[in-house]
């Protein structure tokens, strides 16, 4: 399990190593973590393993997600049992493993979207990254260079993250907006919209977009309630910057975190480094817990 926290499988976008910066300003303890764009949970999942809220919220708009995090922390067996079946599968199909791949991903489209065939999609696809066609079918290719994440692998972080989350959390799959209204006083709300999917009329991970305005206009009723939130947004890479300003009208903190190398650079022989912006509302700015490396340590396991 390398990274700075225990995931079910390799996600794109996810913000499991800049958890330990993320962490750093939030609460020792709060009541509960809200998570509307919960992905692969990464933040719930290192708030968890450190004890800092009592309660959990996921939603996320794409429902076989949240069927995935569901099975993983409420049943664990049977999700590695169903998956181990999958993935064993293409070890023996007599097309390969690469038609079986496409197989799958034409029984998820003809409906069978179990926990099980979109766990093998996400560990077999290209940089582990979700992705639909304007008709709402998953149209992400295989990534031929390996076989996607072995039962044994997954087994062992599926068992610690359902350790760190059963009986604490409530799932959902619907706007984020419906959720973040579900917030009170006492919880925080940790947002990481699609990736510029708030600039933009649709992003291809959900099957409608993210408006700008709309999304404004949501910080600015957590404001208005005061509830406390954290939000990943906009970044930069080298030279280019991703995704529109948060209006300073919201009051907001802005904090650049550096994210490392980017994969893609690297792809293209460059070395630049990806910075990520983080908005902390109000009652957050004033925050800043230096984590010791005790507590680097129990991320890292």
């Amino acid at each position: 399990m390398n990274g700075t926290t225990p995931h079910i499988v390799q996600y794109q976008g996810s913000k499991r190593n800049l958890a330990p910066q993320i962490l750093s300003y939030l609460p020792r303890r709060f009541n509960r973590l809200i998570e509307p764009f919960a992905g692969m949970a990464a933040i719930t999942i290192a708030v968890s393993k450190q004890n800092r809220a009592n309660h959990y919220l996921l939603n996320d708009l794409n429902e076989p997600l949240i069927g995935v995090l569901r099975e993983s922390i409420e049943t664990p067996k049977k999700l590695i049992e169903e998956y181990t079946k999958v993935w064993s599968e293409q070890l023996v199909f007599e097309m390969g493993s690469v038609e079986h791949y496409y197989k799958i991903r034409d029984d998820f489209n003809a409906g069978n979207k179990c926990a099980a065939n979109m766990l093998y999609l996400l560990a077999r696809c290209v940089k582990g990254a979700v992705r639909y066609s304007n008709t709402g079918m998953f149209n992400q290719s295989p990534d031929k260079r390996r076989m996607g994440t072995s039962p044994n692998n997954l087994a062992r972080n599926v068992y610690i993250i359902s350790n760190l989350l059963k009986g604490r959390t409530d799932f959902a799959s619907t706007d984020y907006r419906e959720i973040t209204k579900e917030a009170r006083p006492g919880d925080i709300v940790y947002m990481d919209p699609p990736y510029q999917g708030v600039c933009s009329s649709r992003d291809s991970r959900y099957f409608s977009g993210i408006k700008f305005n709309e999304f404004v206009e949501c910080i600015d009723d957590l404001n208005r309630r005061n509830i406390d939130f954290a939000i990943s947004y906009d970044g930069t890479c080298g030279e280019r910057q991703y995704g529109e300003d948060l209006p300073k009208e919201l009051g907001l903190r802005k904090i650049m975190l550096t994210a490392g190398l980017s994969s893609q650079s690297i792809l293209l022989g460059k070395k630049e480094t990806t910075v990520e912006a983080l908005y902390l509302s109000r009652n957050l700015q004033n925050i800043e817990i230096h984590i010791n490396q005790g507590e680097q340590l129990m991320l890292a396991l």
